[in-house]
């Protein structure tokens, strides 16, 4: 693994296959762990800063802008997600013959594209 952490050391997973059923779980490395909440934590500093902002009566322009560039940081979570999912779970289960999981992926993606 990348010690630097580029995008595909970040993809990589822990080793184990993702699987259906009922005790689904990702198998995300410690990597991309720590980097999704990086992220995330970020995330939620952002969402703070719109609180302060909006108790401040900050214009509501510059609020507007602040909630865009926190739903884009989202959006940019959602995707690196997706990638991986798509790269480890989603090539795992075709492989193994279980062809559900295409329309699981559908489903998934149709839900992204609501933003």
């Amino acid at each position: 693994m990348d010690i630097l952490g580029d995008e595909n050391s970040l993809l990589e997973t822990n080793g184990e296959h993702c699987s259906p059923g009922h005790n689904r779980k990702s198998h995300h490395s410690d990597l991309m762990k720590k980097n999704l909440n990086t992220r995330l934590n970020r995330i939620e500093g952002q969402i703070r800063g719109i609180k302060g902002m909006i108790d401040k009566d900050t214009y509501c322009d510059d609020v507007i802008t602040q909630i865009a560039a926190t739903q884009s940081a989202l959006n940019s979570v959602s995707n690196l997600l997706l990638e991986g999912h798509m790269k480890s779970c989603i090539v795992d289960r075709i492989q193994d013959g279980d062809l559900e999981v295409v329309d699981e992926l559908l489903a998934t993606m149709k839900r992204l594209m609501k933003k």
